[in-house]
Parts: C-alpha cells; sequence; structure tokens
C-alpha cells in the first residue's frame, strides 16, 4: 500500500510539472535571413511579429497559441538536411494552401517523394512537405 501511495504521489508530481510547459518559440537556423523572411512570409502565410533584437540576423513569427517560430541567420548552416527532421504547421484550408503552392509553382511532394502528391496518414489526416530555402522540411497537414 505504501508503495502504491507513492508511486501515485510521485506520478501526480509529474502530471502536474508538465502540464505547465507549453511551446514559447521554435529557432531555425538560416543562411539568408531575406530569402527565409519570404519564404514564412510569402509561401507559409506566417505573421511576422515583434523582433526584439533588431540586428538584422532574426525574425519572429507567430505560429499560434502564444508560440512563435525565430528564425536566426548564422554562418556554419548544419548541411544533414532529413525529412525525418521537419517543422509542421497545420492548415484550417489545405487545399487553398495547395493551390497557393501550385499557383507559384512551388514543390511539395508526399512523404514518400512523389511530387506533387499528398499524403493520407492513417489517421486521415492529409500532408505534404515542402523545403525552406536551406532545405529544412516543413511538413504542413490538415490537422488544424
Amino acid at each position: 500500500m505504501k508503495a502504491l501511495l507513492t508511486f501515485l504521489l510521485f506520478s501526480g508530481i509529474i502530471l502536474t510539472s508538465h502540464s505547465q510547459i507549453k511551446v514559447n518559440h521554435i529557432a531555425v537556423h538560416v543562411s539568408e535571413l531575406e530569402a527565409s523572411k519570404k519564404f514564412y512570409e510569402n509561401i507559409v502565410g506566417l505573421k511576422e511579429i515583434e523582433e526584439p533584437f533588431k540586428d538584422g540576423l532574426h525574425a519572429w513569427y507567430d505560429i499560434g497559441s502564444g508560440a512563435a517560430l525565430h528564425i536566426i541567420e548564422a554562418p556554419n548552416t548544419p548541411t544533414e538536411i532529413s525529412k525525418v527532421n521537419h517543422l509542421c504547421f497545420s492548415m484550417e484550408d489545405m487545399d487553398s494552401f495547395i493551390q497557393t503552392l501550385k499557383d507559384t509553382n512551388y514543390p511539395f511532394e508526399s512523404w514518400v517523394g512523389e511530387k506533387g502528391k499528398v499524403t493520407i496518414r492513417v489517421d486521415g489526416i492529409r500532408q505534404i512537405y515542402i523545403q525552406d530555402p536551406d532545405g529544412m522540411w516543413l511538413e504542413i497537414n490538415d490537422d488544424y
């Protein structure tokens, strides 16, 4: 009984402390800030927000629920590009987003790499993958 109570107390502490966590921001290393800003604004459709550093090397974007995407221009951009390592954004109107990609000739593909195709996950969520100017993969899905 004592072991059970200790377990329940410990579990409650863990759950309470984890429920206090929220995403503040996600930082992404980019090689050319202006090219990346155009991508995240014009292709992804993010809205730029206040940038605290004011040094010409950073940009911040609202990604919802109080979280931000922080892009940082810096030398020595990582060279490993893997679709497994990706950002994911959910779109309310994915059909319009896909049409925008088609209208601007911006390439997208399915998880397996089929150009211009959509993956339907086992849970019914539709997803596509695009790359930012540095090759970072972004999953765009309709799990809005």
